[in-house]
């Protein structure tokens, strides 16, 4: 019995999906929106030309759950990888950061991605891509370390009345440099 060779998941990109690679292999994209998890696999797309969105499972489990689903349609022959993961569309042909996330770009939105902006501000973090509600993960960068990672909006701006969590993400000092 061989066992099958371990799968890696790469960073996120600015819209918080993650590569998954196999033996140096692209096989697809995973992310998560409002609690599930959802696999992109590479090369497969809707008769319109956009990307297959497969939802996996629910937030509990991870993407673990929809990286190993990637790696059993491959190893199934149900997909093929690709050489490279797509480029990440959140960025304009200008460079700029979207005010929305793609999925949430409608003008009731706007209002609340203004008020997280002025937010982030405050509490020193650098969105990486556009605002994507509240409960859904944001690639953002602190100000006081330069740490890129994943928030949350309803973490960072404190919740039923309470302010915001001091506590920034792991190893931050919460120190500004100087």
């Amino acid at each position: 019995m061989t066992t099958p060779t371990p799968y890696t998941i790469g960073p996120a990109d600015t819209e918080c999906r993650y590569p998954v690679l196999l033996n140096g292999n692209f096989l697809g994209l995973v992310f998560r929106w409002h609690r599930a998890w959802f696999a992109i696999p590479a090369g497969i797309t809707n008769p319109d030309g956009t990307e297959t969105e497969i939802r996996i499972s629910a937030g509990s489990i991870g993407k673990d759950a929809a990286a190993r689903y990637l790696c059993d349609e491959f190893a199934a022959g149900r997909i093929a990888p690709a050489q490279k993961a797509p480029a990440p569309r959140s960025e304009t042909r200008t460079g700029r950061i979207p005010l929305l996330h793609r999925r949430m770009d409608k003008p009731q939105n706007h209002e609340a991605a203004y008020r997280a902006l002025r937010g982030l501000e405050a509490l020193r973090w650098i969105p990486l891509g556009g605002y994507p509600g509240a409960d859904n993960p944001w690639l953002m960068r602190c100000q006081l370390c330069n740490w890129t990672g994943v928030r949350y909006w309803s973490h960072l701006r404190g919740r039923k009345g309470a302010p915001p969590t001091p506590y920034r993400h792991p190893g931050c000092t919460g120190r500004q440099a100087l």
